[in-house]
């Protein structure tokens, strides 16, 4: 399908598929840009391909816009189309990045011409102008569109299953496919006995790996039980979080009467049971040390004074959670 005709600032409030082109809207037509989408295509390391999806879900031009800043006559071959989505209702900016649901008020979308490309989301207004800025060289400024990000925390909200995340901005790009969600991160999880909630620094998503971890000073909390790692493996659909300490700060998990450290914890979320891999520490019940040898295991139930029993067959914990998509 050609790429539609631009009129003098470039612009086109279009849908667009991977391949950047889509069908211009009807003329007279009100609702024409309504649920406008772009697609990004990444090829993966593998060789498969993986889609990542924006759309704006407003019905109004009151509440937000969609506007695809498409090269102009005097852009170098290769230039990238620019695409605002802006929606200040319930529905926002919805992105969809392998398993996670990412809602914000505004996300830009850079699509290179084999498919892939950035995206920024965040809090933030756009607007189309009447005409274009005098002096304006900035390419959204040529394409008479104004875009105001900004960085709020609990501003883009993350969902994954039944955990519900909150950052404060997402950057996706295709130098290492890597989704980056800036914190402070918030989130929570109803499981079997209440509700799980935890913070980091940050999340990353790879998106050639289908992973999602949580980076920086990770802390779970389930009821009497906290738990902390410097990185997290998280699976909501397989109800598990891997947390992986370092040799300087190893993973911990700790209850009124116990402690346990490990380079690696396995952590149900849905029981809050937990399994480490050594090397193992900890202190539990009586205040006696107890330590196991490098590669040992041991487990803990979900309630508290269940006590450890060290040296069981430990379970595979793989380096990265592999997470089927959503439906």
């Amino acid at each position: 399908m050609p790429v539609p005709d631009t009129d003098s600032t470039g612009t086109e409030p279009v849908s667009t598929d991977s391949s950047g082109t889509g069908t211009p809207p009807t003329e007279g037509d009100p609702s024409a840009s309504e649920g406008a989408s772009v697609s990004l295509t990444r090829k993966a390391k593998d060789g498969s391909k993986r889609l990542i999806t924006v759309v704006r879900t407003g019905t109004s031009d009151a509440t937000g816009v969609f506007v695809a800043c498409q090269p102009l006559d005097d852009d170098p071959s290769g230039t990238p189309t620019i695409s605002v989505f802006s929606e200040s209702g319930a529905g926002g900016v919805r992105v969809t990045i392998d398993k996670n649901l990412i809602v914000a008020p505004l996300a830009l979308v850079t699509q290179k011409d084999g498919g892939d490309g950035h995206i920024e989301v965040s809090a933030g207004t756009a607007r189309a102008l009447d005409d274009v800025p005098a002096g304006a060289t900035d390419r959204l400024g040529k394409c008479a569109i104004e875009a105001r990000p900004a960085t709020l925390p609990d501003s883009v909200n993350v969902t994954q299953g039944k955990t519900r995340l909150k950052g404060s901005k997402l950057v996706y790009d295709d130098s290492d496919g890597v989704a980056r969600i800036a914190g402070p991160i918030t989130f929570a999880r109803q499981n079997q006995s209440g509700t799980l909630t935890g913070t980091s620094a940050s999340i990353e998503v790879n998106v050639d790996d289908k992973t999602t971890t949580l980076v920086g000073g990770v802390t779970l909390k389930d009821g009497a039980r906290t738990s902390s790692a410097e990185r997290v493996d998280y699976d909501d659909a397989a109800n598990v979080a891997i947390l992986r300490g370092t040799p300087g700060s190893p993973a911990k998990t700790v209850t009124a009467d116990q402690t346990l450290t490990a380079s690696v914890i396995r952590y149900n979320l849905d029981t809050g049971s937990v399994v480490a891999l050594g090397p193992i520490g900890g202190e539990f019940q009586d205040g006696t040390p107890d330590v196991a040898s490098t590669g040992a295991s041991a487990g803990i139930g979900g309630d508290a004074g269940t006590g450890v029993s060290a040296g069981a067959a430990p379970l595979p914990v793989p380096s990265a959670v592999p997470v089927p998509p959503l439906p």
